[in-house]
């Protein structure tokens, strides 16, 4: 497998002729000679979906722009391209995903990397297997440890963070505790059960971790003021160490559940996590269905339910403020006493991802609208622009650094035509003639980017363009 990806890593990385763009985020002229494909020769993508390859030609037929045709071709299938591993392992299907650039498995991304796909997976039953095969991995990471946020799939193998404490289990890359890793598990269970009625994967592994995962949130919870997690980094970085000797700033018990990293894996200022605390409500909601409807457990069903109630409540009473300027809006972290942070990292969740990424019916609708606006503002410390473009960053990336995710999460969450355009153009603008989507890039200079190979942020992009073309096939044809 490492020589494969080895060979995938540069072919992805392939470039075409670009003129860079100078002057305003507005001017969107640009000379691209070749829109050659980017992705891997057939024989060396680590894995093929027919259906996948049908959505590619179709939607490339509704697409007027052949740079943006071409962008499309190459992130959307990025994740089947260049990230999988899949075999059976005692007569189960097993799929490990990396997250680019990086030979680890994280929960998050695994998951969403492979979410545009789902819908495709009743006419492809080896899509369909690798679902499956992602569920039961991600049952057996939580089994090994229901705090970490990353994997290798060698359960023997020692990370080289071996100096962190405490010192990760042989088999976990980082022991970063996010809620969200844990709620992306969910996730993916429940919408491969959604989509296709299949029962299977609810087996005893995954029972078992589920509760696991429902008893590791209520930890968090903090009640009794203790937790038995904690995280120091001490090799490098220090930055990413939790302050009180890495078990974080004091909370307020009310009910939120403690997250010590944010989905960027960058350390919370505030344990309580907002937008992870929102993914948290329906994650749990979730469970309370599938234990309800298909396993029968009345008794966990109820409890899954209640705890997400009490979340929900909580995140009403303590993480919804009065703005000056607009109104009720959602600080991004809280810990119980009154303090807040508004900012946002544009991260899935995160504040602005609430309308793509949940249901209206666990997050206040109005609030979400008015904290949209605030973070699309100079109001925003972390809102940026420059001669490349513009839009959010966060810490994680330093000042001046925008994220491509950002971009398309803006669009996914528009319900203006304009602003939709505006956006994809500026994801045009700024990939730098790569034809894939970076982590970050600098709001002056497009060529300063970081993360080449980045296929959660290229898969991204081909699920909006997707959308565009089920949703709103005139204003694709038109940009």
């Amino acid at each position: 497998m490492t020589s494969r990806r080895k060979f995938i890593k540069q072919s992805a990385l392939a470039t075409v002729g670009f003129t860079a763009l100078s002057g305003s985020a507005f001017s969107f002229t640009k000379s691209i000679q070749d829109f050659k494909s980017n992705r891997p020769l057939l024989a060396n993508r680590t894995f093929v979906s027919n259906e996948v390859e049908k959505v590619i030609k179709k939607v490339k037929k509704g697409i007027r722009s052949e740079e943006l045709a071409w962008m499309f071709e190459n992130c959307f299938p990025n994740t089947l391209d260049t990230t999988v591993d899949f075999e059976v392992i005692n007569n189960k299907p097993d799929t490990f995903i990396i997250t680019g650039d990086i030979n680890a498995m994280w929960l998050r991304d695994s998951t969403a990397q492979v979410w545009p796909y789902l819908p495709l997976v009743n006419d492809d039953e080896k899509l369909k297997n690798l679902f499956k095969g992602l569920i039961n991995r991600q049952t057996k990471c939580i089994l090994l440890d229901p705090y970490a946020n990353a994997f290798y799939k060698d359960v023997a193998r020692e990370t080289k963070w071996k100096d962190d404490k405490p010192t990760p289990k042989p088999g976990v890359h980082e022991r970063k505790w996010e809620i969200d890793s844990l709620c992306y598990a969910i996730r993916l269970s429940y919408g491969y059960y959604k989509e296709t009625g299949d029962t299977s994967i609810f087996d005893e592994d995954w029972d078992k971790a589920m509760r696991l995962t429902v008893n590791t949130l209520r930890t968090e919870q903090r009640k009794q003021g203790e937790t038995p997690y904690y995280f120091e980094r001490v090799r490098r970085n220090k930055n990413v160490t939790a302050p009180f000797s890495g078990k974080g700033r004091a909370i307020k018990p009310v009910g939120l559940i403690c997250s010590a990293f944010r989905p960027s894996d960058d350390g919370t200022m505030y344990p309580f996590l907002i937008p992870s605390n929102l993914f948290a409500v329906e994650s749990l909601a979730q469970l309370s269905k599938i234990y309800n409807d298909v396993l029968g457990d009345k008794v966990f069903s109820e409890t899954c339910k209640s705890f997400s109630d009490e979340v929900l409540n909580a995140i009403n009473k303590y993480a919804i403020s009065e703005h000056l300027n607009y109104g009720k809006v959602y600080a991004y972290e809280v810990d119980g006493f009154g303090n807040k942070v508004f900012i946002d990292d544009p991260n899935i969740p995160s504040l602005i991802a609430m309308k793509y990424l949940m249901s209206e019916q666990y997050y206040d609708i109005e609030a979400y609208k008015n904290t949209r606006a605030y973070l699309l503002s100079d109001d925003n410390p972390y809102y940026f622009k420059g001669k490349a473009g513009e839009g959010q960053g966060g810490p994680h990336a330093g000042l001046d650094t925008i994220w491509p995710m950002g971009i398309i999460l803006r669009a996914m969450t528009s319900d203006s035509d304009s602003e939709i355009v505006w956006c994809v153009k500026q994801l045009m603008n700024t990939h730098d003639g790569k034809g894939f989507m970076h982590e970050t890039f600098h709001k002056d200079d497009a060529s300063k980017f970081s993360r080449s190979w980045f296929a959660w942020a290229n898969t991204l992009f081909g699920e909006l363009i997707l959308k565009l073309y089920n949703e709103k096939p005139e204003l694709l044809k038109s940009i």
